[in-house]
This record gives structure tokens, C-alpha cells and sequence, in this order.
């Protein structure tokens, strides 16, 4: 293997000698990342339990530690990829690249520096560890070797002529999978990415008829059992058709985020009868469903909820405030979290409802008794629009408690963050893809100085590099869908998955917007909306920081 800089040359021969390579880097990383939990907890634990006013004090720390472990469950992922790719005779070269590459870059940036943000490094000295156990030949060989100008060049000549495609590099998946990524990627081809821009631009919703097409489709019931009138798909089929309708709009790849999150939420808390009422329903399409859970003021803290749901008879008013409500105005039924407690000060008093409305329209928003609400203008994620909304004297009937017991809102929602937060790292893949799209068919048609950008290294490293990490996050959700497709806990492996997944989305999308340099600024140009719709994905599901705290306590708990 050479060292000093020099390119890791991708040949037949050397193909096993790579993943040797890269297989040996991941256990001093594991070996690291397991002193560094060790370390944290120290500081962070009061008795044997987390200080949540330790773990504030110690926040770098803590943060550092959870892009440690999804650095190390990225590199983990992708050495399984490449395994299984080699064991099918389908690591080829492209494939061997963007291994070599992610290997190179990401043991770096653990050695110097893990980036958490623009201007925000996670580093060992935080956790109060040092990069000895990173100084293997192995660890060696692969950050002064493997992701060079050289290797960067070669893997977008393999890319070039193929701006198009949802993907570079066999992602692994199974036949069927596949296939119903091409259905959906030409669907979004064919009527998303044609008008995605013009909605955009005009604050438009996305037509009804998109609505009923994806509805016949089943996306609205891709993992609802069949039972209840669903496809009885695996979480892996909802990332795959998220990530495609993401990549042609991200308002359209979200539409089925609020059926993901109200099926689970009755599949995990709801009685029979309502399971049997409602879910076919969503399924269908018949009704739209949309979450009712955030307020002004509260945020990610969700235990400090004020509307309230009041009994009188056997059914309930709700009175107070929400915010960034997204889809409110179009649909049938809100999952809507309210306090049931007055007494509680905590989680512990919520209760989740499913309350019924009637779909308004622009002259009426909001025509049902005891709601009102209004649009909040935002930079992206357009399509659904969002709203603040008020309630007083809102009225829900008795049955509609979801699992028809008080106090369970919180617990219950908790179940859904799991497929919620897979369904946004697959959301923000599709973007980052778009965006890459985008940015090479510009860098390609685009001439400067004699001859197309692409030709540039550091133009070319760009798109490189948005492939690899695409590549990275593709693998690690991909993982946490499998681990929940198979009953396994994997509320940390998703969250990791977003965390990484919506970085990876902005990089891109900010990147491709420098390679269109001037006319990217320009509102014609799709990549403007690329940019405001990739931004939102570090904000909600958990804001990055929140994702970060809320990994750290599952690793120090």
C-alpha cells in the first residue's frame, strides 16, 4: 500500500488489499470512540445516573461524542456495504472510490476534527481523548492515501454522462427495492421535477391531483399492514420512495410523512377500533392527516406543553396555541397533543388526540368551530405550507383519545421517532441527490476559460465528495431501516442518521449553489430552491443540537 500522499490506485488486484485496509481501520475507531463514552460519562453522570445539569455544563463534550458514534457507525456501514457488494461480484470501481474516499476523509476528520456545522468542530481533545489509537499502518495508509485529488478526478469521469441517475454506486439494496425506486424515480421525473420550481417560486400548493396519484400509487399506505387496507411494506420501501419524490421535491417526498407518523401512532397506541377506522382510511388517501404537536415558545421541549384538552361529557375542548403546522389547512384529522392534566408540569400529563376538521381552502383556511389559523411565509419546504393555529373551544370527541386512556401523548409519540426520523434522513438524501444532480449537469454544460467547470479540480472534488457523502448517509439509513424492519431498537441509529443525513443535504445543496457561482443566486435557477429546501432539514424532527443531546443521553444513559 503506498503511503506519503501517493493515490491508492484502483485495480482488480488491489480490490481485496482495500477493503482489508479499510476492515483493520474500524476496530481502533470502535476501540476510540469506546474510551471516548467512557470518558464523557465521567463527566456527565452524578451517582449512576446522567445530571442533565452535567451533561450542560459539558455540552462539547457530549455533542462530540454523538458525531463520534455516527462517524463510527458511518464507517462500520460502509465497510458492510462494500463487504456485501464484493461477496455479490458488484464492487466495481466507482464503488471501490467512494469506499476509499469516505475512509480517507472521515478518519481524518476524526483525527482533526469533526465537522457539527460551518464554523463548529467536535475534536478528541473535547472528550478527553487523544488520536494515539488511530495511529495504525492500516489508519495510516488510508488518510495520506486513499481520498486524493487523484481519486477524486477518476470517480467523477465514472459519474460524468450519468447527471440524471438517482445514484452513483450500487447502493446495495435488493431487486425489488430497486425496482421500486425506478417506478418512483421516473414518477418524480415525469410530474414532479418538471413543475417543482414554478410551485415553488409561486407558494403554490402541490395539486390535488399529485395528491390522488400517490395515492393510487400507495404511498400513504407503503407500511401499513395489509390488514387495514396498506401495501405492508418494510420501513426500507418508505425510505427508498421518501428518497426518490425527495429528490424531485421535498415537499412531495414529505407528503407521506404525515400518514408515516399518524399510522404509527395508532399501530403503537390506538384500540382496535380505531386502528380499524382510521387506518384504511389513511391508507386510501381518503383523509390527509397532519401533526399538531409543536408550540410557540416550547420548541424540542415538548413536556412543557400548555394547550389543554378539557373533558365535558364524554368528549373533550381543546384550547390554546400551536405553531409550524405543516399541511394543516388541506387535512381531515390532526394527531394533537394536549395536556389532559392540569396539574402536570410534564410529559407526563399529555394525552394524544385525533381530531377531526374539515379540509379549507385558501378563502377559508380553516372553516371548522373552534380553530383558527394562519400561514406562516417561509424560505423553503414549500408545497404544504405551514401555519400557526389557535384553538378555543376546539371539540374532539371522547372516542378519538387515542388508546382511550389519558396520559399516554407522550410516550405514545415517542414510538413514532424511530420511522420519523429514518423517513427525514431518506428525505434529505433525495435532496442531497438533487442537488448533486443539479450541480454536475451545471458544471458540465457550463464553460469557462475554454472549458467545462467540471474539468476544474476543486469543481470536481465538490461533486466527488457529494457523492461519497450521499453515499455515507444512504448506508446508515439504510441500516437503521433494516434494524427496524427487524425489530430492533434503533431510535439511536436513526438519529444518527439524521444527524449526519441533514448536513450531508445542506453541504450539497450549498455547494452545488457555489458551482453555479452568480446564477445560482438567481431565483430562476433551481438550486436557489434546492438551498432553502435542504436548510429546514437541520431544524425540524430535532434540530441538529437537539439530535445531538438526545443521542449523547442514549449513549451515557
Amino acid at each position: 500500500m503506498p503511503h506519503d500522499g501517493q493515490d491508492i490506485t484502483m485495480t482488480t488486484a488491489l480490490m481485496d488489499n482495500l477493503l482489508s485496509l479499510t476492515g483493520d481501520a474500524v476496530a481502533p475507531v470502535e476501540a476510540l470512540f469506546d474510551t471516548a463514552k467512557t470518558n464523557v460519562r465521567a463527566m456527565v453522570v452524578d451517582g449512576d445516573r446522567v445530571s442533565g445539569a452535567k451533561l450542560e455544563t459539558h455540552q462539547a463534550a457530549a455533542h462530540a461524542l454523538s458525531w463520534l458514534a455516527t462517524y463510527t457507525e458511518s464507517l462500520r456501514q460502509m465497510q458492510a456495504w462494500a463487504t456485501r457488494l464484493k461477496d455479490d461480484g458488484r464492487l466495481g470501481e466507482m464503488e471501490s472510490l467512494i469506499l476509499q474516499i469516505a475512509f480517507g476523509e472521515y478518519l481524518s476528520q476524526i483525527k482533526g476534527g469533526m465537522m457539527m456545522s460551518q464554523n463548529e468542530f467536535a475534536r478528541l481533545s473535547d472528550m478527553g481523548v487523544d488520536d494515539a489509537p488511530l495511529n495504525t499502518d492500516a489508519i495510516t495508509a488510508l488518510i495520506s492515501g486513499a481520498n486524493t485529488p487523484a481519486a477524486r478526478t477518476r470517480l467523477v469521469e465514472l459519474m460524468q454522462g450519468n447527471a440524471g441517475h438517482a445514484t452513483f454506486g450500487a447502493t446495495g439494496l435488493d431487486e425489488e427495492l430497486e425496482m421500486i425506486r425506478e417506478q418512483f424515480r421516473r414518477y418524480a421525473d415525469d410530474r414532479v421535477v418538471p413543475n417543482a420550481h414554478d410551485w415553488h417560486l409561486k407558494d403554490d400548493f402541490i395539486p390535488m391531483e399529485i395528491i390522488e396519484e400517490l395515492a393510487e400509487m400507495g404511498v400513504f399506505g407503503l407500511t401499513i399492514p395489509e390488514e387495514f387496507g396498506g401495501l405492508g411494506l418494510t420501513k426500507a420501501s418508505m425510505v427508498v420512495v421518501s428518497e426518490e419524490l425527495s429528490r424531485g421535491y421535498i415537499g412531495v417526498g414529505s407528503l407521506g410523512t404525515r400518514s408515516e407518523i399518524a399510522a404509527e401512532l395508532i399501530l403503537a397506541g390506538g384500540t382496535d377500533a380505531q386502528k380499524e377506522n382510521w387506518l384504511p382510511k389513511l391508507s386510501s388517501g381518503e383523509i390527509l392527516p397532519t401533526a399538531v404537536f409543536t408550540e410557540p415558545n416550547t420548541g424540542s421541549d415538548l413536556g412543557s406543553l400548555r394547550t389543554r384538552a378539557v373533558k365535558v361529557g364524554d368528549d373533550y375542548e381543546v384550547t390554546g396555541n400551536k405553531t409550524w403546522i405543516t399541511h394543516a389547512a388541506r387535512t381531515h384529522v390532526m394527531t394533537l397533543l394536549a395536556r389532559t392534566d392540569p396539574d402536570s408540569t410534564d410529559h407526563r400529563g399529555l394525552s394524544m388526540f385525533l381530531a377531526e376538521k374539515t379540509p379549507g381552502d385558501d378563502a377559508n383556511p380553516f372553516p371548522t368551530d373552534g380553530m383558527t389559523g394562519g400561514e406562516i411565509e417561509v424560505l423553503g419546504y414549500r408545497g404544504m405550507k405551514e401555519y400557526e393555529l389557535a384553538f378555543d373551544g376546539f371539540k374532539v370527541k371522547g372516542e378519538n383519545l387515542l388508546g382511550g386512556e389519558e396520559g399516554q401523548g407522550f410516550k405514545q409519540l415517542m414510538k413514532t421517532f424511530e420511522a420519523a426520523r429514518i423517513q427525514t434522513a431518506a428525505r434529505a438524501i433525495g435532496v442531497a441527490q438533487n442537488a448533486l444532480e443539479v450541480g454536475m449537469q451545471y458544471a458540465e454544460d457550463r464553460k469557462q476559460f475554454g472549458k467545462s467547470l467540471i474539468n476544474f479540480p476543486r469543481v470536481s472534488g465538490k461533486l466527488a465528495m457529494m457523492a461519497v457523502e450521499i453515499m455515507v448517509a444512504r448506508q446508515l439509513t439504510y441500516f437503521s431501516a433494516w434494524e427496524k424492519d427487524h425489530d430492533q431498537r434503533c431510535d439511536l441509529e436513526a438519529g444518527m442518521a439524521k444527524l449526519l443525513g441533514a448536513r450531508v443535504a445542506w453541504a450539497c445543496a450549498d455547494n452545488a449553489l457555489q458551482i453555479h457561482g452568480g446564477n445560482g443566486f438567481a431565483l430562476e435557477y433551481q438550486i436557489s430552491r434546492i438551498l432553502c429546501d435542504a436548510r429546514i432539514l437541520n431544524i425540524f424532527e430535532g434540530a441538529a443540537e437537539i439530535q445531538a443531546q438526545v443521542i449523547a443521553r442514549r449513549l451515557l444513559g
